[in-house]
């Protein structure tokens, strides 16, 4: 039984989800998967079934109804690897924008030192951006800003979507509150292991756009995000 699970929710992600399975299973470190997938029309959830018949311990799947947003994906698969007593918990996207080579980078981050949560960071010294237009990378470097002057949260990559979380960090944040669905459910997460007074620290990553497959950017998770810190600042976390 590994110490670790990371959860990847999916929306068509046909292109990319079978490297990204193969790859995670290369690595001398034993991490199991959980795939969240939300009712993809192109099939993923039925090639990750396939590949549960060659890694059947270590690839689970949740298969969700519709598409309903990656912060309710998140809550399924936080709920479920607490229910199966993993102690460290991650997130990462199925299109290589996260390197999985940075996986034990994170873990060792959390397991060897009294840290709850590990980010994989752009925007603290030594992390990068490749392959993003100039624009997107300026909105989402001030948008980190943004979050920082309202929240006083310390994080320099507020919006980051690859984390590893202890259990005790998992077990303490209220997440079921959190009705955000986009990238203001990742900044809500981290505020509320913030109010906790648990163990943050960022490690620096080179953060790549996808190759393969669409964006599940928008403008409406953009605004949502801009909008929603300030009614973080009330939740009960």
């Amino acid at each position: 039984m590994s110490d670790s699970i990371i959860i990847i929710p999916t929306y068509n992600e046909i292109e990319n989800i079978e490297r990204i399975i193969r790859k995670v299973f290369s690595y001398e470190k034993e991490f199991h998967l959980l795939i969240v997938d939300d009712n993809s029309p192109d099939g993923t959830a039925k090639k990750v079934a396939e590949l549960q018949e060659e890694y059947p311990a270590r690839l689970h799947l949740l298969n969700r109804p519709k598409k309903d947003g990656l912060g309710n994906a998140y809550k399924a698969g936080f709920d479920w690897s607490l229910d199966q007593q993993y102690d460290y918990i991650f997130e990462m996207d199925a299109d290589f924008s996260h390197n999985p080579d940075d996986l034990i980078r994170l873990y060792d981050a959390c397991a060897q030192n009294d840290v709850h949560l590990s980010i994989g960071s752009r925007y603290c010294k030594g992390g990068k951006v490749k392959n993003w237009p100039l624009m997107r990378i300026l909105m989402s470097y001030f948008a980190s800003i943004y979050v920082r002057m309202i929240l006083n949260i310390g994080i320099k990559d507020t919006t980051a979507g690859f984390k590893c979380y202890s259990r005790e960090a998992l077990e303490k944040v209220n997440y079921d509150v959190i009705p955000f669905k986009g990238y203001a459910f990742q900044i809500c997460m981290k505020y509320g292991v913030r109010k906790h007074n648990l163990g943050i620290v960022e490690v620096p990553i080179t953060f790549v756009d996808r190759q393969r497959g669409t964006s599940k950017m928008s403008t409406g998770i953009f605004k949502e995000a801009l909008v929603g810190v300030w009614k973080m600042k009330k939740m009960k976390l």
